[in-house]
């Protein structure tokens, strides 16, 4: 058999994990998963008690080459509440150069749908974007208006700490969240070295690790009057922290979104959870404790 003749086999992998969970007498349970391919959890954990179901998403290659597909999709129903994290980074690998065995692009998709009533935390940790990875990372979230949501993204750009810089490649962040099917918040970025945003003053100005945490309460939880006394509050906070030049905080139609720009995937972390601990007495009706995976 000629070199001609023999089939090239593209290299793809496609994992999709569904959960749906929901409320009884019993609490939130875990009431559906659907997978496909290396995503999946192990089970549902109740370290706050049985109202609060705590989600641990795995994924055991815990990285994205290319031509894999991640989907993800949570459907939260009326009264229930969970917090989805995960025990360790992800990672965007380098992509392929050769294209003959397949598409180089690396994407990942997850959709958050919360019901009446519903409550979800959704709180990933730091994904780390290698040097020429082409990466696409897209999280969808929609809300009833009588829900609540508070989750975070943190995304880091080449292994600094390691002299290996993100110099060539792309990567695209996409975050949109729906309020009634009306969206209220929709932000793009696309970084490509030859754009220059990385450097640029209106860019990333030079950092490497970037992070937005959206938190959203209906008003008749959270009034207008309420929701400015705790801004002042996660404001007071970030001073005290002396993270002014860090993080910033604005309030769009009842959605928090607080925003970090620096160096450092640890100080992003640290810092988002100083705030959630604010956040979520008043939203979520709980105190911040952190899930006991954050500590392994």
């Amino acid at each position: 058999m000629t070199e001609a003749a023999i089939e090239i086999v593209k290299s793809q992998w496609i994992a999709s994990l569904e959960l749906q969970l929901g409320h009884s007498s019993y609490g939130t349970q875990l009431t559906k998963t659907k997978r496909s391919g290396p995503l999946t959890i192990q089970k549902a954990f109740y370290p706050e008690g049985r109202d609060c179901a705590h989600l641990y998403l795995l994924h055991p290659p815990a990285g994205i080459v290319s031509g894999d597909e991640l989907h993800v999709k949570i459907d939260v129903k009326q009264d229930a509440h969970t917090l989805v994290t995960t025990p360790g980074a992800n990672r965007f690998y380098r992509a392929r150069t050769n294209l003959a065995i397949g598409d180089p692009k690396q994407t990942q998709v997850t959709q958050i749908n919360l019901d009446t009533d519903a409550k979800c935390e959704h709180f990933p940790l730091e994904t780390l974007v290698y040097d020429q990875a082409n990466g696409v990372n897209n999280v969808e979230v929609k809300l009833h208006n009588s829900s609540v949501y508070c989750g975070w993204d943190m995304t880091c750009l080449g292994l600094p700490s390691s002299n290996e810089n993100f110099t060539a490649g792309r990567f695209t962040q996409l975050n949109t969240l729906y309020c009634d099917d009306i969206l209220i918040y929709h932000d793009k970025v696309l970084i490509e070295p030859q754009s220059n945003i990385q450097h640029h003053a209106a860019g990333l100005a030079g950092n490497s690790v970037f992070g937005t945490f959206l938190a959203y309460a209906p008003s008749a939880q959270v009034s207008d009057e309420q929701r400015s006394q705790l801004i002042s509050q996660l404001r007071e906070m970030v001073t005290d922290n002396n993270a002014d030049t860090l993080i910033s905080i604005t309030d769009i139609r009842q959605l928090l979104v607080i925003r970090y720009l620096g160096q450092q995937a640890h100080q992003c972390k640290s810092l988002f959870i100083e705030l959630w601990k604010l956040i979520r007495p008043l939203y979520i009706e709980k105190q911040g404790v952190q899930p006991r995976i954050w500590f392994t």
